[in-house]
């Protein structure tokens, strides 16, 4: 059974670890550096943790989008371990993240990889539609938005 947290700031080193993680295994150009896990930790932002009861399963973060719109936010870095895919983690991350975002934003945005074709219907099947391009990310093919209010 997992566990889903807002992470504190005293498991800042717990996110930055998974978030490594989820980069390295996915592959990604523009990577975060220990540095801007720090923006996470603001108001409106946050970082989703999961754990079991020995280790961190999996991780989803939040931030504000203003380029974009005042009241948007946007969703990072969902990630559930291999060992622990196929149990609901997902599902329970972005139910938490959508929960505490619905306090600060109307609609929250994503991009995503066109081979992470179980990515793209997870989305889609939680709500999100596909839209044109709205950043500048070299990796990103997919755009997609879900209004929350």
């Amino acid at each position: 059974m997992s566990s889903i947290v807002r992470a504190t700031s005293a498991q800042r080193a717990a996110a930055w670890q998974i978030i490594d993680d989820y980069c390295r295994e996915l592959e990604i150009v523009v990577r975060d550096e220990p540095a801007d896990v720090e923006r996470y930790f603001d108001e409106g932002s946050g970082v989703w943790l999961a754990s079991d009861d020995e280790a961190v399963t999996g991780c989803i973060a939040l931030r504000p989008l203003p380029a974009v719109a005042p009241d948007a936010g946007e969703v990072k870095r969902l990630y559930v371990r291999p060992a622990a895919r196929g149990g609901g983690i997902a599902d329970d991350l972005l139910d938490a993240l959508e929960d505490y975002a619905a306090e600060y934003y109307r609609e929250l945005y994503l991009d995503t990889k066109d081979d992470l074709l179980p990515a793209i219907r997870f989305y889609e099947r939680r709500g999100y539609v596909r839209i044109p391009r709205y950043n500048d990310n070299p990796q990103a093919t997919i755009f997609m938005r879900r209004m929350l209010r």
